[in-house]
């Protein structure tokens, strides 16, 4: 990895930076396909940049990081940019302080690559409505997490209210996994279902999210269900004709999958970190019906 800090710096100096640090590695910017904005703390970019550039070995991006740091000190910029770190990609942390706190996009806009997409994520404290955000409305994707807010079960639920296609929730990509097993669960026909429960720890997001997919796709009513966790630990669906479809999971790593007349069978249902999250979400940069569909139906549209 070859790295360089700039003090009190802009960004044009900052883009000369990337160049002379790519033409030191032999490695022009090319092959990179879309940039990838992280907002993020002083305590949370570490992780928050390790998740970023895990995701670049499969996306290999410029990853610009935010962060805001004291308003009440004079306009400065600060940048630190590191070039080959377990990633084909660039990362710059730009550090903003002042006036410049509340102008990130300013910043932001001339280091952009050109014609590629513009992907912003806040790991915590996303904004509730990200697409009038002034560093979301750069980007064709928006990816927050309501499993960091305070209450996390209100901040998913008023998703719907400034929801604008590109936007995304990782408490929506922790359920992709559920929702294939589920979704094959009836490939073979199981009749009507007259109800069901999602079991979760109390507050979980990703919980009522599910509840309402399966309510909007099943046509009935799926409730959300209190457990000691952690996260999701069953879904169980009655049928018409008797019995239950039922998923359960009681450690991080399998799940039990569970229908009438036939026998019990485990199932891989591994919880992800936020790098296979990210990844996941990086993969697929047009808007998501399917999520705009649940979020619809959770706030009772």
């Amino acid at each position: 990895m070859t790295s360089f800090n700039l003090t009190a710096t802009t960004a044009s100096k900052i883009s000369s930076g990337l160049t002379k640090l790519r033409h030191q590695m032999g490695a022009p910017a090319i092959g990179m396909v879309l940039t990838l904005v992280v907002v993020s703390d002083e305590a949370g970019q570490y992780d928050a940049v390790r998740a970023a550039t895990d995701a670049a070995r499969e996306h290999p991006s410029r990853i610009l990081v935010v962060v805001r740091r004291d308003a009440r000190e004079a306009d400065r910029l600060d940048a630190e940019l590191r070039v080959g770190e377990s990633s084909p990609g660039e990362v710059v942390i730009l550090r903003l302080y002042g006036e410049l706190t509340q102008h990130a996009e300013s910043v932001l806009s001339p280091l952009l690559l050109t014609d590629t997409p513009v992907v912003v994520w806040w790991p915590a404290d996303g904004p509730a409505i990200p697409a009038k955000d002034p560093v979301g409305h750069l980007a064709t994707r928006r990816i927050v997490d309501a499993r960091t807010a305070i209450d996390s079960a209100k901040a998913i639920a008023s998703r719907w209210n400034g929801y604008v296609p590109g936007d995304t929730d990782l408490a929506w990509t922790r359920l992709t996994s559920w929702r294939s097993l589920l979704a094959a669960a009836f490939d073979q026909p199981l009749g009507p279902v007259t109800g069901g429960v999602v079991e979760a720890t109390a507050g979980h997001p990703s919980a009522y999210l599910l509840a309402s997919w399966l309510s909007d796709r099943l046509k009935t009513d799926v409730v959300v269900g209190e457990s000691q966790g952690p996260g999701i630990t069953a879904v169980r669906l009655s049928l018409a004709k008797g019995g239950e479809l039922s998923l359960s999971r009681g450690d991080a790593r399998l799940a039990t999958l569970s229908r009438p007349g036939q026998p019990d069978r485990n199932v891989a249902l591994a919880r992800r970190t936020e790098s296979e999250l990210l990844s996941e979400e990086l993969r697929r940069l047009d808007p998501d019906e399917v999520y705009a569909s649940a979020l619809k139906h959770l706030a009772g549209k």
